[in-house]
């Protein structure tokens, strides 16, 4: 008889491919866990797993079914999310995944008052990019995304919260002393620095200032806002910061902020689960708590 043990075993399998790594995940024995999926493999008459030297491979037909399981689990996981949507509060865990290029900025002054104003939320953070997130979204593995807009799925609900602004960040020692904005044609002035491919602010910022054949982008391989901004504070070029990162980044670095001109650029913050969550609502208004405080929280960084 086919079990949900069975096909979370697996699915974990499938995920880190490897019987070590997912045991560890499942909280349980590697004999155990491989028990279970030669169970799973004797009922369901069909090789699901090869053993390589350096982990597993999916079969063809481990493939097909390890999308299946994901999306069994997921509808199993919805059917508690209705009973905890019953109520008025939202309560119980929560998986919430944030991008790279938010986290640090948003979760400090958010997570205080989340825990305030809902101390019965067990909440589970995964900060990673976008592609990682929207996949681990769409198979349950996550409930609630906080991320850049638009997203192009179907399958999935956004929530616009805020826009997060654009500035040009330079250093210090070339601050242009007389009023002047910043251009996209400004850019072209000194080298441009972004974050590594795949990060989904620096395909806004070649997107909004029209940069795609720039001949002076460098990426240098950086992971983190924080990076770049010590590059930029030794003059070894420009970049771009969203507003929210500011009263972080500016504190500890020798780097002087530029406006664009209008319409300047920005990006959209927002919220992002599963259309058939039954927990939407509780979405929204988690939503609505995030807006008030990052709100707060950039008019004290503009204060400053």
């Amino acid at each position: 008889m086919l079990s949900l043990k069975q096909l979370r075993y697996f699915d974990a399998v499938a995920r880190a491919r490897h019987f070590g790594r997912a045991a560890e995940l499942c909280a349980v024995t590697q004999p155990a866990l491989s028990m279970q999926i030669q169970e799973l493999e004797k009922t369901l008459g069909v090789k699901l797993i090869e053993r390589k030297r350096n982990g597993v491979m999916l079969t063809k037909a481990g493939h097909e079914i390890a999308g299946r399981a994901a999306r069994v689990l997921a509808d199993t996981r919805d059917i508690v999310d209705v009973a905890r949507a019953q109520g008025d509060a939202l309560a119980g865990p929560l998986r919430l995944g944030v991008i790279p290029s938010v986290a640090p900025y948003a979760l400090p002054a958010l997570l205080p008052v989340v825990r305030e104003r809902h101390p019965d939320l067990d909440l589970h953070l995964r900060e990673t990019q976008t592609h990682q997130l929207l996949r681990e979204l769409t198979d349950g593995s996550l409930d609630l995304l906080l991320l850049a807009l638009p997203l192009d799925s179907p399958e999935i609900e956004t929530r616009a919260l805020f826009n997060d602004r654009f500035l040009l960040a330079m250093p210090r020692a070339r601050q242009i002393t007389h009023p002047i904005q910043a251009t996209p044609e400004f850019l072209e002035r000194d080298r441009l620095l972004l974050l590594e491919e795949g990060h989904c602010l620096r395909d806004q910022a070649l997107s909004f200032c029209n940069l795609r054949r720039v001949d002076n982008i460098d990426t240098f391989g950086a992971s983190n806002l924080s990076t770049i901004v010590q590059m930029v504070s030794n003059g070894l070029g420009m970049t771009l910061l969203p507003e929210m990162s500011i009263k972080l980044e500016c504190r500890r670095s020798d780097i002087h902020l530029m406006r664009f001109a209008d319409p300047q650029p920005n990006r959209v913050i927002g919220l992002a689960w599963r259309r058939r969550s039954p927990r939407a609502h509780h979405f929204i208004e988690l939503g609505k708590l995030i807006a008030a405080v990052m709100a707060e929280q950039m008019r004290e960084a503009q204060a400053a």
